[in-house]
Formats: C-alpha cells, structure tokens, sequence
C-alpha cells in the first residue's frame, strides 16, 4: 500500500513547489545573433590613415594630389600584430575620409591609390590589410565617409548613386566585413571637383538610407552598420574615451538621424524605453588628433588615461574603438605602442585572479535550479540567474569563506532577454552590520565598479530597481593594485609651480637642475615660486607598496614674460598664461572676435598654435579664422585662412604652419565658432623656426 502512494506523493509535492521552471519572456528590444556576437568583441582598433596623414590636417579639403600619399615602409602586418598583441579582435580602417580620396582603387574615381605615386599606383592599402587580418585571426571593418569634398556631384542625386558603387567595391572584394562605420560630419565647404563652395545637404533625407541599408545587407549579411542613428550600433556622443554612466542598448532610433545637432545631449546615452536594440560603441584616438602629427609624437594618452577609458567604456555597457594615427611610413608610432602595452599589462594585472570563482552563492529569491543563484560564478555565459518574474528588487550574496580584499565589481546580465536593470548597489559585512561601498544605474552586456579597496567575508548585491525581473549571467571580483600616475607639473599665473598627483596616497619629490629625482630630493608640499627658466623633473612614490611612477619632466621657458596681450579686458591675459584651463571669451555681443599679442619683440614665425576652452561647460569653440603678423601693430600681413577640422568633437591645440616671417605682433582672427557664440581661447602660441 506504501509502495502504491509514493509516485502520488511526489507528485503532488512537486507540484506544490513554487513556480515551474520557466524561462523569463523577453522585456524591450533585444540584440540580433550578430549584435550578441559584436558585443563579445570589447576591444577593437580604429587607424586613421589616409591622405591627411601627408598633408598634416585633420580633414582634408579635397583639392589635395594623388601623388602626395606616398608611405615609406607600410606594413598592415605590423598594424595587425600590435593589434592582436593588445587583445584586439578587429581593425576599421578609413578607406575614404571628407576629402574623398580612396586608399584602394576604386572604379569609380581617380582619387585614389591607383594615381600615387605609392607602388607605381598598383597599391591596395584595403586588400593589404584584409589580408594581416587573416593572418592574425583579426576582424576587417570599413570606414566610409558620406561627406566627399573632392567629388563634383556631391550633393546632387547622381552621388548617391557613386556612393553605392564604391560600398559595393569595398563590401564585395576584400572578404568578411564585421562593421561599416558611418560618420556623421556631412556637408560643408569643399572642393567638390574645382567648384570651390559649400554645400549642405538634407542629412534626413539625401543619403537615402532606408534603400542604401538594404545593398550593404545584401553584400555582408553579418556586418553591423554604425552611425549616431545606428541602424545596428550607435555613437556614444563623444570623443574621449567615455561612455555616459548611464548607458542603455535601446534608442528611439526612428527620432534619430546621422549629424544630427542634439544627438549628444538627448539620444547618446539609450532611452529606457527605446524603440529598437542599438548598442553603444565608444571610439576615442590614442593622441589628441586622429591622424598623425609628429608634434604629438609626446601626447599620447598616459597609461592612467587608457586604463580609465577601458573602464568607461567596456566598463559601462559599450564596445571600445582605439584609434591609432598610422605615421607618414604607414607603422602605428612606437610611442603609441609603449603606451598600449603599459595599458594592457595594468588591465591584465587588474584582471589576473578572479575572487568569487567556487564560492558559496545565494539568491533573495527561489525561481528555481535552472536559474539559480550559483549560474552567475560558472563562468557559463549561456546560464544565467533569474528573479521571480513579478520581482524588480532581489539580492545575491556570496560567502567568501574567510577575509577577502577587493576593489573591482564586474557584472553582466543575459542581454539576450533585453536590458532590464536600472539600479543597484554593492555592500559588504562589517561588525557594524551591512555597509555599502558602490551603487551604479545600468548594467546591459558589461558593467565595471571600482572602489576604494575593502575586505569583507561577505558580499551582497542589491538590485533595487529593474524594468521586468532582473537576469543575470556573470559576476566576477578582483583586487587590482594601484597604478601610481606620474605627476603633473603646472606653472600659475603668480609664475608659482604647483605639481599634482593622481592619487592622494603617494609622496612627490622634484629637482629644478635637470637631474633625476629619488627620495633624497625635494620634497613637494606646496606651489613654489619658480620666475627663471629650469627644468624641473618630479617623480610619485607610495609608500605602502614601494611603487613609483616614471618621471615626468617640464621646462619653464620665461621668455614668454615679455608678451601681452592687447586688450581692454585684462582677462584676455589668460590667453597666454600657459594655463590650460583658464580661457579667455571674447566680446559677449558677437561671434567673430580677434586677440591681437605683442611677442615684445622680433621673432621667426613659422606657423601658430590655438587652444580651446577646456574647462566645462565650453561654449566659443573657433571652428573658422584668420592669422595675421604685424612689425608695428599697424601693416597687417595674412599668413593663414581656414577652419580647424573636427575640433567640435575633438577640441584639442590646434597647429597651423605656414611661411617663416618676421614679426612683433600676432593677431588671431575668429570669422565663425561652432556654437556661434562669443569666441573663446585657452591658450595661443607661434611656432618658430626652431
């Protein structure tokens, strides 16, 4: 009779457990196969190579000669190695930027490789680098600007018409492509085959993108296709490395269109309620400029810089696109090597040992085994935990089983059922009770925190607020040590040196002859007055670890002491108080503007430097102007007239060289700014012939 009732008695308790083992439904848009499979790649490179390389520019006009792009030692293998070294998964090359010209031999144009003077004109910079990519397992992405400054049908319908045959080129003769990148700058002055004028499009309307998506869909099926309106991912709305801290894969794609003025401001970061699955990708160069100038051959990004742009942008729910300028022999410069591989290291370092891996894990909540709490530390990416379905609030904690030190969150929810998580926090056990020690918003493929380092036996993470129940797939902790920066060395306005430090645990020593510093040299705990010219070196050193950092170096040249700047507003100083973030604005009741500087004395000029305003919120940005030298503040003579290229999204120091001249007095004219407001200036300068 027992035997009779046990098969009913299990049934009947099975049946009272809470719940069947039921998959949560989908919540929102959710990600194609191929955007999933995008996501996964994190890290990839951008080279901005082309005919600005040659000509030192940012963009091109359009007017430029074939025969001007002329690489030395081009090597697409050297690309693709430094690449794969840093664990990149692809390359986007810019095989046609503004000024139209062509880095494979289109059919349809003669500016292009096939008239350089680069291999006779039997040159593929395109085909040489699909292959390196093969060789290196490496994905091939493109580069294609609409904008064409060169061609003479631009802005008329029969352009579109070549835009289509050049895409069909690219998408159809060099193998798989994973991205075809669009950029938003359309329209403006050119050359437009001799015309010599500006031409503004519709940027709604002229491209017809609704018949263009479907020809590059045809060609490469797999390839996602990029823009600030997506159709598959979307632009973060700047060009610094960082993703908001909000950051949602759905948009309102249909109110979105490329170029468009308030995209930055009210779509770049998602909309909760978004429309359509579009991801965000964060693009940013390794120096200031995205081509190749050799005066930046000493800016590119520091080690610190690059680390925390791998947390801002991986870290925060988008993918990473690293632009590289390609120097004029056709390598990524040795310099912005060094300073991937010192970035690499910190992250792999950061990264080495995972805390939470066979810990104890549990769950606020009961759905059931196959959506488990342990499904988060498996190291499984297909499993995933899951939440009540009438839940937008749960818990997991996990058991470190002894004391644990740790300053690194990582976290990601199974995306594949939509983006659902809006908030949530992380505490620790003290003696005192539950003390938390980071909240953030969203979560989508990837989120990273770093914190202050903490130790704990005992972590809790807290979703406090979700779209639908929340669904997690990993979890991992780290302790990473610190990276010890190296100082920064500035000069006041009172001719004081102020030298600062990353992190406020570390000890600053410098000297002012040259010579290297150690802890035997001075030790820095306040700005000291400096008014000679020297060279004062400086070096950061924790205490606790041993650490130090590289030594950094300036050199405090005083001749500039005998410059001023003419003008009834004593502010316009700042102009040349060798101060970054300080800037002068012009006129408040107009947009065009001059600075007229008194050097004090004759000097060889070659050339000028302009720097924008760099503290927020910045307004004034000189985007057109004219430069004038004077002997006598009276005979004015035009040494330069143009724009400056994409310093709207870019507002890095400007450099214009022309003819050596003689002059005492300089004059900078702004003719238009970005925003057409008063124009505004950080710092302005003169090259010499030195």
């Amino acid at each position: 009779m027992k035997n009779c009732l046990l098969p009913i008695l299990i049934t009947f308790l099975l049946g009272c457990q809470k719940g069947p083992v039921i998959p949560p439904g989908p919540v929102g848009p959710v990600p194609t196969v191929q955007q999933l499979e995008w996501q996964e790649l994190e890290f990839y490179a951008f080279v901005h190579f082309n005919m600005n390389t040659f000509t030192n520019k940012e963009w091109g006009f359009g007017d430029e000669s074939p025969d001007w792009f002329n690489p030395t030692e081009l090597d697409c293998g050297q690309w693709a190695r430094v690449c794969k070294d840093a664990g990149m998964k692809g390359i986007i090359l810019t095989a046609k930027h503004h000024d139209g010209f062509c880095l494979w031999p289109s059919s349809y144009t003669e500016h292009s490789v096939k008239s350089s003077q680069w291999k006779e004109g039997k040159g593929d910079v395109m085909r040489e680098l699909a292959k390196a990519c093969r060789e290196y397992d490496l994905k091939l992405g493109i580069y294609y600007s609409p904008w064409d400054r060169n061609h003479p049908s631009y802005g008329k319908p029969e352009y579109i018409t070549y835009m289509r045959s050049q895409l069909g080129e690219l998408l159809t003769n060099y193998g798989e492509i994973f991205e075809v990148w669009f950029d938003g700058a359309n329209g403006g002055t050119g050359y437009y085959g001799g015309a010599n004028e500006e031409r503004r499009v519709d940027k709604k309307t002229y491209y017809d993108w609704k018949n263009t998506y479907p020809i590059i869909r045809k060609l490469q099926p797999n390839a996602l296709m990029f823009s600030d309106a997506g159709p598959d991912i979307r632009w973060v709305g700047n060009e610094k490395g960082y993703a908001f801290e909000t950051m949602w894969s759905p948009l309102l794609r249909d109110s979105v269109y490329a170029g468009m003025i308030e995209y930055a401001e009210e779509y770049a970061s998602g909309q909760e309620n978004g429309t359509h699955w579009v991801p965000g990708e964060t693009n940013v160069s390794i120096r200031p400029g995205w081509y190749y100038h050799d005066h930046e051959d000493g800016q590119v990004k520091s080690e610190k810089q690059l680390v925390d742009m791998y947390y801002n942008s991986i870290g925060r729910n988008t993918t990473w696109l690293l632009n590289f300028p390609v120097d004029e022999r056709g390598l990524i410069h040795e310099n912005d090597v060094a300073q991937l591989q010192k970035m690499t290291a910190v992250i792999a370092k950061d990264f080495e040992h995972e805390l939470a891996w066979d810990k104890k894990i549990k769950a606020s909540n009961i759905r059931g085994s196959n959506f488990g709490a342990g499904n988060v530390l498996d190291g499984n990416k297909e499993t995933y935990w899951a939440a009540e379905d009438d839940e937008i609030a749960a818990s997991l904690t996990i058991d470190f089983d002894g004391s644990t030190t740790f300053n690194r969150f990582l976290i990601q929810e199974n995306i594949a059922l939509g983006q659902r998580i809006k908030t949530f926090n992380l505490e620790i056990k003290t003696e005192k009770g539950w003390e938390e020690i980071a909240s953030a918003t969203t979560v989508g493929y990837k989120r990273i925190l770093r914190f202050p380092t903490v130790t704990s036996t005992t972590l809790r993470i807290n979703i406090t607020d979700s779209k639908a129940c929340p669904t997690i797939s990993n979890i991992e902790i780290y302790y990473a040590p610190k990276l010890i920066e190296p100082p920064v060395i500035n000069q006041n306005e009172n001719s004081e040196v102020v030298i600062t430090a990353s992190e406020n645990a570390v000890e600053i020593y410098y000297t002012k002859d040259g010579s290297v510093p150690t802890r035997s040299s001075y030790k820095y705990v306040q700005p000291f007055l400096q008014n000679t010219s020297a060279v004062i070196k400086a070096i950061a050193y924790d205490e606790k670890s041993g650490g130090k950092s590289k030594v950094v170096q300036v050199e405090l040249n005083k001749s500039s002491t005998k410059w001023k700047v003419l003008h009834n507003d004593e502010n316009a100083q700042l102009t040349i108080d060798g101060i970054n973030n300080t800037s002068w604005v012009s006129d408040n009741n107009k947009s065009d503007a001059e600075l007229i500087i008194d050097m004090g004395e004759n000097i060889t000029v070659n050339g000028f430097t302009y720097l924008p305003m760099q503290n927020e919120p910045v307004s004034g940005i000189i985007t057109k102007y004219e430069f004038y030298v004077s002997y006598d503040n009276r005979i004015w003579t035009r040494m330069s007239k143009g724009e400056f290229g994409n310093i709207e999204n870019s507002p890095i120091l400007q450099q214009v060289e022309f003819g050596k001249i003689a002059a005492r007095y300089i004059k900078l004219v702004a003719t238009k700014t970005v925003d057409r407001m008063p124009a505004a200036y950080a710092e302005v300068g003169v090259l010499t012939e030195e």
